[in-house]
């Protein structure tokens, strides 16, 4: 097995993974994922779909992540880890989405419309 190469996004965040059998490093825009996701809960959420397949240790990730916010970024990862996942064994396919690993989170920031203050705010009424 060479190279997998996978993307996943949330909101506006885009991430573009490299997976490859090695001994679990996973590398965030040429950091260690630590450095860069730096609270418990991110870190969480990049390595759960190693965890729900168990193999922890043993696929090294390179990640270019960009836009968004921290939350957005560690949320795209993890969605692109889970389609390489499924690339390498499809019998993980029915683990990861019973967790929702696999479904892109559509919800993003609606636009602000011309005439109102954001996107559904609008000026106070004056019925007189």
């Amino acid at each position: 097995m060479d190279v997998i190469n996978t993307s996943g996004r949330r909101k506006t965040s885009v991430a573009r993974i490299y997976l490859k059998p090695g001994k679990g490093e996973v590398t965030v825009n040429k950091r260690p994922a630590a450095e860069y996701f730096t609270t418990g809960v991110l870190q969480y959420k990049v390595n759960q779909p190693f965890v729900l397949t168990e193999t922890e240790g043993q696929y090294d990730v390179n990640v270019n992540v960009f836009g968004g916010g921290i939350t957005g970024q560690a949320e795209a990862v993890r969605l692109a880890v889970s389609k390489a996942l499924i690339e390498i064994n499809p019998e993980w396919k029915s683990s990861l989405k019973a967790e929702g690993l696999t479904t892109r989170d559509p919800r993003m920031v609606e636009r602000k419309k011309f005439g109102q203050k954001k996107a559904r705010k609008k000026e106070q009424f004056s019925k007189r």
